[in-house]
């Protein structure tokens, strides 16, 4: 079942990726030299324009995954040392609940 609901949502942006493309197959170049005029810059690259757009989404979508991450980082330390102070009680609570039950019925408070 999962996996045609994965296959009903893929199919028709699959579709619209493909018109996209289609209808987007001229070719431009793309300069990264700001001080070029025309086509004499140092460093540029032709391409049809669906692949320029598409590698700009993905290379966009990377560098926020980046950045989320790097924001993130305070966090994932908190949670790391919460994590090291649950298993520290926690282990402190198992000895302390070990230590209890090998006491004599006798001096156990009721």
């Amino acid at each position: 079942m999962l996996r045609l609901i994965k296959y009903l949502i893929l199919a028709p942006v699959a579709l619209v990726l493909l018109a996209f493309a289609f209808a987007n197959r001229h070719w431009v170049t793309v300069s990264f030299d700001p001080f070029a005029s025309g086509d004499d810059a140092a460093f540029s690259l032709s391409a049809p324009l669906f692949l320029v757009i598409v590698a700009s989404i993905m290379i966009g979508v990377v560098a926020g995954g980046v950045s989320t991450w790097f924001a993130q980082g305070r966090h994932r330390r908190a949670l790391r040392e919460f994590r090291a102070d649950t298993d520290k009680l926690r282990a402190e609570l198992q000895a302390a609940k070990a230590a209890q039950t090998s006491l004599p019925h006798a001096s156990r408070r009721v």
